[in-house]
């Protein structure tokens, strides 16, 4: 029978292989949307499937993340025989997209990007923007950047940067039933580093071998690779530790909210008393390196 308590150990250890949780500061990626889409099957079936719209400087275009929750989730690919919980789409037409941005900023001659089959006007008025609450960052006077332009466009065509029925469903049986949208939720940011190499010895050994192998013994001291390495996996433990007391999904009343509704199946009982914080504006860390 599922229970509130399976739902919320499921989003506390969401980290097998390549599986992670939902993340709105990552400092490769520009934050520009978010949202989650709740899931119910008549058989306990149940999935939680979050948005992140973002811009990754180094991957050249805006993709809509999709990351999967649950305990019938399928088609998911995996990544070097790991388990991996998200896929990627992306609602802007690649030429489009890169016909009107050069090095992160929008080209003078730019009108428009094609999204998801419609042409939308992209405004070089820094006006638009500030009316809009968009603090342009202008490293050089008027320039408008890529997330800034996205940030502008998806107050009025939110839905077409948003994901499918489809593309929602890619992942998860088409007999679920989505109960609930959410918009705005109050996050916590959650991430658990790996402690695997605190029992592995081996891995000292082969790295031990290696050196040697390379005529390197001589010029680096052997005991201390193993002395740093268990000094990482020591500081990770206490990190994980901390994050688990602080940040679980399990920890905080927007995901024991949700479990309850995912359990029920009764939207009302979500019934939020901390003010929501997943808008971009709440995350300046996000693509901050």
């Amino acid at each position: 029978m599922l229970t509130e308590g399976k739902v919320l150990l499921a989003l506390d250890n969401c980290f097998e292989g390549y599986c992670h949780s939902i993340t709105l500061s990552h400092p490769y990626i520009y934050l520009i949307d978010s949202r989650l889409n709740i899931f119910k099957g008549c058989d306990d079936d149940w999935a939680v499937v979050a948005e992140v719209l973002g811009y990754n400087p180094s991957g050249d275009r805006i993709s809509l993340e999709l990351i999967y929750f649950g305990n019938c989730l399928k088609n998911l690919e995996p990544l070097n025989n790991q388990p991996v919980n998200s896929i990627e789409v992306y609602p802007i037409d690649v030429d489009s997209f890169r016909a009107t941005i050069e090095l992160d900023v929008l080209q003078p001659a730019g009108e428009y990007w094609l999204v998801r089959g419609r042409k939308l006007r992209i405004s070089h008025n820094r006006q638009d923007y500030m009316e809009a609450g968009i603090e342009l960052k202008e490293y050089e006077p008027g320039e408008i950047c890529a997330e800034e332009i996205a940030r502008l466009l998806i107050i009025q065509y939110a839905d077409l940067f948003r994901a499918t029925d489809k593309e929602l469903y890619s992942c998860i049986p088409s007999n679920l039933k989505k109960i609930m949208v959410l918009n705005e939720w109050y996050h916590r940011e959650y991430y658990q580093f790996s402690t695997e190499i605190i029992n592995s010895g081996p891995s000292i050994e082969r790295l031990q071998t290696s050196y040697i192998a390379n005529g390197l013994a001589d010029k680096i001291d052997i005991n201390s690779i193993g002395e740093a390495l268990g000094e990482s996996v020591s500081n990770n433990a206490r990190y994980n530790q901390e994050e688990w007391q602080n940040n679980r999904p399990g920890n905080y009343e927007t995901w024991q909210m949700l479990a309850k509704v995912i359990v029920t199946g009764d939207t009302s009982f979500y019934l939020p008393t901390l003010q929501s914080n997943n808008h971009w504006k709440n995350w300046p860390g996000s693509g901050s390196m």
